[in-house]
């Protein structure tokens, strides 16, 4: 079969994209139900789709819609709607299958303002269709220079006042000659964005668990045959408990049932309802399944099948068809090439995995994208006795991703901690912001495969970052992520987590019978940045339990102490049975988490289990690692995410003197001079960085002496000459810049020096030398903004010189940056002790270095357009800071920003 690459999705009502069609507002979104729809321009061939989706419009909101009765469109009607120039007109459908549900537009009144109408079809209001439809028709009108939207509604037209009011703007109501004039500004605020990210939030986890609750699933490939995946998949299905009913479909069988299971030749057939279908057949057979599963009315499909992105171009084309089909009719596509989901929830037990064990119910949720390596995560979890809520593999990640669970496990109950693995990140940007979002309520597990290579899977479709691989730390670190490097360090943690409380302090205490494990712990903690409470509690080989009593009551006392580390081998008399009922009785009602090694047991020891009513272990039972070292890593990881959840409430700043209006025209007004793209001269640079208060101090090209000479008196002298050409910029062999030049002799012996240092006395141009009024003295930081295709807006920031481009010792955060971001990015370089009076120096202005990089934050965040920008010398001094160079490239931005204000499925 050969799969065509368009269209991938079932719009035959739409033969051809006019000239001007602006493919770029196509979106497949998730509505409040949960369900999928498709969202794009119209066009003039969705002619016979306006008119059957009017036929299907109530008259009383066609009677809202027009103000009077208006029972069908006339062919004038229907060219004036489906005609626009998506600038001054543009029209956004919303459809399902191949019907249109709903319809907004805007029209523009003025050079800044536009009349903004919807129109619902009953059987779809509720939905959330209008507020999605204003969110995109806002984000199109704002790129068109419209600022403004206003929108006349009848006073009972309740709910289209509500899409307004509740948008989260600023709007202005009049009432008018029995009609409401709504009026508001369309520009992005605070609770604007609030409002969207928490409709985001619900619908994106409703989705999820449409997947992870159904009633009714079936096994489509399901087989008698034993070691096919089709069988495996409806044993785990039955054997794992699925209260629930279970289908088996094969258009191979005739029989009725499969190992005691119903079965029909399609899902078409199947006499009850399916929720969720898990998918067990050849690739190129996967599309009809999804007709039939849309006929069926089916909500969600797991896809084990293999053959898809991951064999190259013919798959890739098969997986786009598949998701776009599947989002057409309202499902979410876990896969391809998935091991499958686990839902340990009472009333639903699900294992619609290949794998065969079944974990305990916990608090524990578990997101990966390697099928091969979710089989030995899930052995391993069984293998330490950590309970599971949720489990998710999700393969190729063509639709459902890591972002679409974490919405989930946001509202969770059963979830209180997040694990996750990943190979890639298809949408940085939105990761970031969600798992922001989430470790602020609970702690988020990650271990980020690639990190060195920057490799991806052959069947995940990404934008390749050209950034470091240190981004993605910074990413983690930012978003209050607990950054991983192993397996066994992942579930380390969650062990801990999911047991303990958070530590208060970096203070720990060690209890231990082992002179040779204590040694390893302090250095453990040493290396880890903890610090030892007092001497460690050293007992010797033949301590007794009341020794560990007497050594524990008084850690436990101790207000300097915020955790504790015990360790236990037995001696020759083994008494852990003993101990342990002492640590445990310690331990219990206390605040301080509590980590052990205890006869080197990698779980939890039913010793220092707390029984829950599972018969798992419970908060309060202590863990044990099977060496210091990983216990006192674990805990350390816990510490610092605690700090990031106590750290003193973060804002984005309120910056003064940002012109962004100005700045977007002065964009505009480039680009239709170097429509590719160019970098700015000095002149452009300057006015640019000035919309955002930002001030460089003027360097002035020269040619010779003499005028190097004439340009220093014109400043007063007190100058420097600076060799800006970039083959000798902070060349280590090189002095690139004389400094102290204080009348025309010291120029000219300036002059004659660099140009015979440089080489370049025939042809001084070859240098690019400036002249420049000395700066005060101070220490030189580099503040630079990178447009990344796959993260957007990255800033970062290191002191200038050739140490820390060898050593990479620089600070990465994604905008906006709020306070504590721009802090911490100026703390975390190694190079940081210079700033703070390094050796008896004065100590540099740090609030000047972090309103710079709020303004660069800002100026990238704002200006898409704006795909570099370098402060790339900044002079900070003990009261101020000032710019002494700069480059700045502008170009159109070919890929837009993944993560935009209205919400999408990416």
């Amino acid at each position: 079969m050969t799969v065509p690459d368009q269209p991938q999705r079932p719009a035959q009502y739409v033969l051809e994209y006019p000239e001007g069609y602006p493919a770029v507002y196509e979106a497949d979104v998730v509505l409040r139900d949960g369900a999928t729809a498709h969202l794009r321009p119209i066009t003039p061939g969705d002619a016979d789709l306006l008119v059957a989706f009017y036929g299907r419009v109530s008259e009383q909101s066609k009677y809202y819609r027009f103000f009077a009765p208006y029972p069908q469109l006339s062919d004038r009607d229907v060219a004036r709607f489906t005609q626009v120039d998506y600038v001054d007109r543009l029209a956004l459908i919303v459809t399902v299958g191949d019907d249109m549900i709903g319809v907004g537009r805007y029209e523009r009144t003025g050079r800044r303002t536009a009349e903004v109408a919807f129109l619902i079809e009953d059987a779809h209001q509720g939905r959330g269709l209008g507020q999605l439809l204003l969110e995109h028709l806002a984000q199109a009108a704002r790129e068109h220079g419209i600022a403004r939207f206003i929108a006349e509604v009848l006073p009972d037209n309740r709910k289209m006042i509500t899409v307004f009011t509740e948008a989260g703007y600023k709007v202005a109501r009049e009432f008018e000659d029995g009609v409401i004039m709504v009026e508001f500004d369309i520009a992005p605020t605070d609770t604007s964005f609030g409002v969207m990210q928490a409709r985001e939030q619900r619908s994106e986890a409703l989705s999820i668990a449409r997947l992870l609750t159904p009633a009714g699933v079936a096994v489509i490939g399901a087989s008698r045959r034993e070691g096919t995946i089709g069988n495996a998949l409806l044993r785990n299905l039955r054997d794992g408990g699925f209260p629930g009913r279970l289908y088996a479909v094969n258009t191979d069988t005739q029989a009725s049932e499969i190992d005691g299971v119903p079965a029909y030749p399609t899902i078409r057939d199947v006499d009850g309802p399916v929720d969720l279908a898990v998918v067990a057949v050849r690739a190129e057979m996967v599309a009809d399944v999804i007709l039939d599963c849309a006929a069926k009315g089916v909500r969600g499909l797991v896809v084990v099948s293999s053959g898809f992105a991951e064999i190259g171009d013919e798959g890739r084309k098969r997986q786009r068809y598949l998701v776009g089909l599947a989002r057409s009719y309202g499902m979410r596509v876990i896969g391809p090439n998935a091991l499958g989901v686990i839902n340990t929830a009472p009333g639903v037990s699900l294992n619609a995995t290949l794998s065969p064990l079944m974990p305990s119910r916990g608090r524990v949720a578990f997101f990966c994208q390697s099928g091969a390596l979710g089989v030995s995560i899930l052995a391993d979890m069984v293998g330490r006795g950590l309970g599971l809520s949720s489990f998710v593999s999700a393969g190729n990640r063509a639709d459902v991703s890591g972002n679409d669970l974490m919405q989930f496990w946001y509202s969770d109950e059963a979830t209180e901690v997040v694990l996750l693995y990943l190979e890639s990140l298809g949408n940085p940007r939105k990761f970031s912001r969600v798992a922001r979002r989430l470790a602020g309520r609970k702690p988020v597990v990650a271990l980020k495969s690639g990190r060195a290579t920057q490799g991806v899977p052959l069947g995940h479709t990404v934008r390749r970052s050209t950034l470091p691989p240190a981004t993605v730390d910074s990413l983690f670190r930012q978003s209050g992520l607990i950054g991983v490097d192993t397996p066994g360090e992942l579930f380390d943690v969650a062990q801990l987590l999911a047991h303990q409380p958070l530590p208060k302090g970096r203070r720990v205490a060690i209890v231990s019978n082992s002179d040779a494990l204590t040694l390893l712990a302090l250095d453990s903690v040493a290396a880890c940045g903890l610090a030892v409470a007092g001497e460690p509690r050293t007992l010797n080989a033949e301590a007794t339990a009341a020794d560990f009593g007497a050594a524990l009551s008084e850690v436990f006392a101790d207000d300097r102490v915020h955790s504790v580390v015990v360790i236990f081998t037995p001696p020759v008399q083994s008494n852990g049975a003993e101990v342990a009922r002492v640590l445990a009785a310690a331990a219990a009602g206390s605040d301080k988490p509590v980590v052990s090694t205890f006869l080197a047991s990698r779980s939890v020891p039913e010793q220092l289990r707390v029984p829950d009513e599972h018969g798992g272990a419970a908060r309060g039972s202590i863990p044990s690692f099977s060496s210091p070292q990983y216990a006192v890593g674990a805990l350390a990881k816990a510490t610092t995410y605690a700090e990031w959840r106590r750290r003193a409430d973060s804002r984005i700043p309120d910056l003064p003197g940002i012109d962004t209006a100005g700045a977007e025209d002065f964009v505009a007004e480039f680009l239709q001079r170097h429509p590719h793209g160019a970098d700015l001269d000095d002149a452009d640079r300057q006015r640019l960085l000035s919309f955002y208060d930002i001030s460089v101090l003027p360097a002035f090209p020269v040619l010779s002496a003499d005028e190097a000479v004439d340009r220093a008196a014109d400043l007063g002298f007190e100058v420097i000459l600076k060799a800006t050409a970039e083959q000798w910029r902070m060349r280590p062999d090189l002095a690139d810049i004389w400094r102290h030049i204080h009348d025309e002799d010291d120029m000219r012996e300036a002059w004659a020096e660099m140009t015979r240092t440089f080489g370049v006395a025939s042809d001084p141009a070859r240098a690019q030398f400036v002249v420049q009024k000395m700066a005060p003295p101070g220490v030189p930081v580099v503040i630079s903004a990178l447009e990344d295709v796959s993260y957007g807006p990255v800033v970062t920031f290191g002191l200038s010189g050739v140490a820390t481009d060898l050593l990479g010792d620089r600070s990465y955060r994604m905008p906006p940056l709020t306070t504590t971001d721009a802090a911490e990015m100026v703390r975390e370089v190694r190079a940081a002790p210079l700033l703070y009076g390094y050796r008896g120096s004065d100590p540099v202005d740090i609030p000047a270095i972090e309103n710079l990089l709020h303004r660069v934050s800002r100026l990238t965040l704002e200006l898409e357009e704006v795909v570099r920008c370098d402060l790339r010398s900044v002079l900070v001094a003990a009261q101020g800071a000032t710019v002494l160079d700069t480059t700045i490239r502008i170009a159109p931005n070919e890929k837009p920003r993944q993560d935009t204000p209205a919400r999408r499925l990416t």
